[in-house]
C-alpha cells in the first residue's frame, strides 16, 4: 500500500496550493482551513492525516467531526445514537477520499491508527504524536472546540476548518469558525489560509452557492422606497427577473459620498435578466430613473462580487486596478494595487466605509481592502 496518499492530490486552485504547502511545511504546528464547502478542507486534511499514519510520522489521526441531522438541526452523538454516529462519520471519509485510498485499507487502520472522536466525550484524553484534525468548527460550540484543541498532546500536530462565509451569510452571530480564525492568525507557529469563491472545484458547491445569495436576497425585507423602486422598474422591464433593490442614498450621505459615479439605488437581476433590465439601448432603465428621478444601475447576481464593486464604488476606474474580490473569512476581501490605495479608499476610509455599509445592508457581510504589490511588467523583469 502506498504511503505518498497526499501525493495523489493535485492543487487546483491558488488556495489549494496554499493548503499543500502549509501541510508539508513542519514549521507550522497549528493550521487553520477556512472558506465554502467544495475548496478541499476536507480532502486535502484527510489525505494528510492518513498520510501521516502510513507514512510512521505519527502514530495516530484523530478525527474530531460533529455529525448534524440536516432535516432537525440535532446532533448526533455516540451516547443518543453510536451506530448512526459512526456509520455517517465513516460514509464522510469514504465520500471524500474516493479514489485516493481503498476503502478497505482505510477501514483496518480504523479504531486503531484513525480514531474517530465525538466532541461531546474529549474530557481525560491526551493525543500525543498524532495529527488532530477538527472539521466543520462552524457547527460546533466554542467551549467544545477549546476542550478539543486543549487535548492536543506532545509531537502533535493540529489542524483544524470550517466554513464562516456560510456563517456570515446567515448573520450567525459569534460563529466560533469565524472567532477561531481571529485567534489563529495571531497565534505563534500557526498559519491560516483562506479559501474563497475562486477555490471552489466542485460544480455543485458553486451552484449551491448561488442559491444561497439569491435565496437571502429575495427574502430580504425592502423598505417601501426600494418596493416602489422595484415596482418601477418592472413596469419598465416587465419580463426581466429581479432579485431585489437596495437604496444607497441613506448611506451616500452619511459617509458625504458626492461621485455622479454611485447611483442612488442598485438593481439586482437574476443572472441572464441583466440585458431586459436595462434594454437594447438603456431606454428602460432611463425611462425608470425619470420616473423616480433617481440614479440607478442595474448588476446581475453571480458570483462575480468584482461587479458589483465596480457598480458601487466612488471611483468610477478603481476595478481596473483590484486584482482580486473574493472572500476572507467572514468577509469580503478586496486585493487592490498599492498605488491606487488612496483612491480606493477614500479620505478617512470614506469609500471603504460606505462600501461595509452597503454589503452588510445587502448580503449581512463587511468588506476589507487589502494592499498588493502591483505585478512587474516584462520590461521591469528584465532591468530587475
Amino acid at each position: 500500500m502506498s504511503s505518498d496518499i497526499l501525493g495523489k492530490i493535485k492543487p487546483l486552485t491558488p488556495g489549494q496550493e496554499e493548503m499543500y504547502k502549509a501541510l508539508t511545511d513542519k514549521n507550522y504546528e497549528v493550521l487553520g482551513f477556512f472558506g465554502p464547502t467544495g475548496t478541499g478542507k476536507s480532502l486535502f486534511s484527510l489525505a494528510y492525516g492518513v498520510h501521516c499514519i502510513l507514512a510512521s510520522e505519527y502514530k495516530r489521526f484523530v478525527i474530531i467531526k460533529p455529525v448534524v441531522d440536516i432535516t432537525t438541526g440535532e446532533e448526533i452523538t455516540i451516547a443518543k445514537a453510536p451506530t448512526a454516529f459512526f456509520e455517517a462519520t465513516k460514509n464522510y471519509m469514504q465520500d471524500v477520499l474516493a479514489g485516493i485510498i481503498e476503502w478497505n485499507q482505510l477501514e483496518n487502520l480504523l479504531g486503531n491508527k484513525v480514531v474517530i472522536a465525538d466532541p461531546h466525550y474529549l474530557r481525560g484524553r491526551t493525543f500525543d504524536n498524532a495529527v488532530v484534525f477538527i472539521d466543520d468548527i462552524q457547527l460546533m460550540k466554542p467551549e467544545t472546540i477549546i476542550e478539543a484543541i486543549v487535548r492536543v498532546g506532545q509531537n502533535s500536530r493540529l489542524i483544524v476548518a470550517g466554513d464562516p462565509i456560510f456563517q456570515a451569510l446567515r448573520e450567525v452571530q459569534g460563529d466560533p469558525a469565524a472567532l477561531i480564525r481571529e485567534v489563529l492568525l495571531s497565534e505563534e507557529k500557526s498559519r491560516v489560509v483562506d479559501l474563497g469563491i475562486k477555490d471552489i472545484v466542485r460544480e455543485g458547491a458553486k451552484r449551491g452557492l448561488r442559491f444561497l445569495l439569491e435565496y437571502k436576497l429575495r427574502s430580504r425585507t425592502m423598505s417601501d422606497e426600494e418596493k416602489k423602486i422595484y415596482d418601477i422598474v418592472k413596469t419598465k422591464a416587465p419580463d426581466a427577473d429581479i432579485v431585489t433593490v437596495v437604496d444607497v442614498i441613506k448611506y451616500k450621505q452619511d459617509f458625504e459620498i458626492s461621485s455622479e459615479h454611485v447611483p442612488d439605488a442598485l438593481v439586482i437581476a437574476k443572472q441572464g435578466h441583466l440585458g431586459r433590465v436595462v434594454g437594447k439601448g438603456g431606454e428602460r432603465i432611463n425611462a425608470a430613473e425619470k420616473e423616480l428621478s433617481k440614479r440607478l444601475r442595474a448588476v446581475e447576481l453571480n458570483l462575480d462580487f468584482k461587479e458589483l464593486v465596480r457598480a458601487l464604488h466612488p471611483t468610477a476606474w478603481i476595478w481596473k486596478h483590484i486584482e482580486e474580490v473574493d472572500f476572507a473569512g467572514p468577509n469580503l476581501q478586496l486585493k487592490i494595487y498599492e498605488d491606487v490605495i488612496g483612491a480606493a479608499v477614500g479620505q478617512r476610509g470614506a469609500y471603504v466605509r460606505f462600501l461595509d455599509a452597503v454589503m452588510r445592508k445587502l448580503l449581512g457581510i463587511g468588506v476589507r481592502i487589502i494592499a498588493m504589490e502591483r505585478p512587474k511588467t516584462k520590461h521591469e523583469k528584465k532591468k530587475t
